[in-house]
């Protein structure tokens, strides 16, 4: 019997504690951030987006293949359409949302001075849509 693999979605605002989540499970971790940052050297390119999720999908689909049976995903997955942008046959899907106010986030960014971060998370808070019932295992 083949056993089914997992793959785990975090779902949280940026600052929340999702890589924090993920670094402390033992298993590997797909990061967009860390792609974005090894292709090109920026936090965010907007031209690169396409192909830093194709990037990350192929890291999943090729750690899966060398054998692992959970990998996860450490990004914001805020939205329904994001997260079903992973849904595959290949794979069972799961989520670890990461529930950190919106102001603990603004605090921890301000605390290591990343103006950059912070319209982002206000952005993201924004439209931020819960996981429905339907989405889950």
């Amino acid at each position: 019997m083949e056993v089914k693999k997992l793959l785990v979605l975090t779902v949280g605002l940026p600052r929340s504690g999702k890589t924090t989540w993920a670094r402390l499970q033992g298993v590997p971790i797909v990061s967009p951030d860390a792609i974005r940052l090894a292709l090109h050297g920026h936090r965010f390119e907007a031209l690169a987006e396409p192909f830093v999720w194709a990037i990350a999908k192929v890291m999943v689909r090729a750690l899966f293949r060398a054998g692992h049976y959970t990998v996860i995903v450490d990004a914001c997955n805020n939205t329904r359409k994001r997260r079903d942008e992973w849904r595959s046959d290949e794979w069972a899907l799961s989520f670890m949302r990461i529930e950190t106010s919106t102001e603990e986030c603004l605090r921890r960014a301000d605390a290591e001075h990343d103006d950059y971060i912070i319209p982002i998370i206000k952005r993201m808070s924004d439209q931020f849509e819960p996981i429905a019932d339907d989405e889950k295992v």
